[in-house]
């Protein structure tokens, strides 16, 4: 089976971030399928699913990304799986001839419920045979033929009998570089990958780890190291499709990398499917284009481009629905803000940066009832507080956007000044301030954040 090429979004997900990892995920497997490449794709996530992409996904019969912690190198990318396995009463005859006839160094020994025991090696048959002439003596017939028995006698030897017993295991989704050195250090310097069960899933050996591969990855809705996965520096960045600034997630070689000027990455992704020929089933169109509607607002962002709204109604051909009634219905989908935490409401769709040495976090809930939101202001501030000293921000902002009223209340808690310069704004730490037609962080907040200061 190939390795999987990951494809996955920024770290507290939005809905653009999941749909467009969707979205291309399919659209690449379909293009493997067509070139006859053996390759797979995996839609992955930094996260937990955003509501309404939980609803459109579940609406549309499609299974969610894979939650995944980082893309460092993990046991189970090196290791070689479905290990040869002997029973413990199996002879060392046996043995002797699964190693030969596998041309392999170790096999599994397993007891009757297949659950790992340990390695039968030719490293013990090796030292059997030692073990029986170093009690030879010179010249010694005598000798020669109790050596010859010894070794005959120990072909009947039972496999629990020459056994490593204490060989070390590891869990597939270990990362690899926490372990090397331990198995190096190891005494069989292999180790074998056993599941929850005990049983045992591979086999890792020093050449396994002398150059382990990178896990690929493909980059949808960001390109900075700040908002990707643990691991990013190790991985192999195969492709990036990307509509905010360009960052500083570097690559060995050139790769494919897609950045426009546009309302979402899902209009990328649904470019791409233009450009490659593929037609768009219709519950991957409604999940794109859920994600055009809820980034751009139901396009009244001013991120929304006349390339969105042409996408739009593209997509909505394919996907039988009417754009804004269908936006509206997934903008529901999120609930109700009274029976949200406020850990969502603030770091749910929250980004990080970085202004010279400090680090600010700007979060954005978009509602249809901002009246709720600010009943609870003082718990959400509370919330923005905490997040603030326990992570050491420079500043945290929320964005609460009225969908409808087309504005955001902006609340702000640490170094206000960050704000208020930005804006010519004097942001108190009550009470908010109204910003009317603000709807984008990209464009409207943090650009002008990180332009001013």
């Amino acid at each position: 089976m190939p390795k999987p090429i990951i494809v996955v979004g920024h770290k507290n997900p939005d809905n653009d971030s999941i749909s467009a990892a969707v979205g291309y995920a399919y659209l690449k497997n379909q293009l493997a399928k067509r070139a006859s490449r053996d390759e797979v794709y995996i839609p992955a996530r930094l996260g937990p699913l955003p509501p309404e992409s939980k609803w459109v996904l579940e609406e549309n019969g499609i299974e969610p990304p894979i939650l995944i912690n980082h893309v460092h190198t993990r046991v189970s990318d090196v290791m070689t799986p479905d290990p040869i396995s002997i029973g413990l009463d199996a002879s060392m005859l046996e043995a002797g001839r699964l190693l030969r006839q596998h041309n392999i160094r170790s096999l599994v020994v397993e007891d009757d419920d297949g659950r790992f025991k340990g390695l039968i090696s030719t490293r013990a048959i090796a030292e059997r045979y030692m073990a029986a002439t170093d009690a030879m003596e010179p010249d010694s017939p005598e000798s020669s033929m109790a050596v010859a028995a010894s070794l005959i006698e120990s072909l009947s030897q039972k496999v629990s009998e020459l056994m490593f017993s204490n060989v070390m295991e590891l869990e597939p989704e270990d990362v690899l570089r926490d372990v090397v050195d331990d198995m190096i250090a190891s005494e069989l310097r292999e180790a074998v990958v056993t599941d929850g069960d005990g049983r045992a899933l591979g086999i890792v050996t020093r050449s396994d780890v002398a150059t382990p591969p990178k896990r690929r990855v493909i980059l949808v809705d960001h390109n900075e190291v700040r908002q990707a996965a643990a691991g990013i520096e190790e991985a192999d960045v195969m492709e990036i499709l990307d509509h905010h600034r360009i960052a500083d997630v570097s690559t060995t070689n050139p790769i494919k990398f897609i950045n426009r000027p546009i309302g979402s990455a899902a209009s990328i992704v649904t470019m791409e499917f233009q450009e490659s020929g593929v037609d768009i089933p219709p519950a991957i169109a409604r999940v794109l284009l859920s994600a055009i509607m809820t980034d751009t607002v139901i396009l009244k962002s001013p991120t929304a481009t006349d390339t969105d709204r042409e996408l739009v109604e593209y997509l909505a051909n394919f996907a039988g629905v009417e754009p804004e009634e269908f936006g509206l219905q997934v903008f529901r989908a999120r609930g109700g803000d009274a029976d949200m935490s406020v850990k969502e409401i603030v770091e749910a769709d929250s980004k990080e940066f970085q202004i010279d040495d400090s680090t600010i976090l700007i979060g954005q809930h978009e509602t249809v009832d901002l009246p709720c939101i600010m009943e609870r202001e003082e718990e959400i501030r509370t919330h923005m507080r905490k997040i603030l000293q326990d992570r050491g921000y420079e500043t945290v902002v929320l964005m609460a956007t009225d969908i409808l009223a087309e504005g955001t209340q902006l609340m702000a808690e640490g170094n206000r000044k960050i704000v208020n310069r930005a804006f010519g704004i004097e942001c108190t730490g009550k009470g908010g301030t109204w910003l009317p037609g603000v709807l984008s962080r990209k464009k409207q907040v943090a650009a002008r954040i990180l332009g001013v200061n």
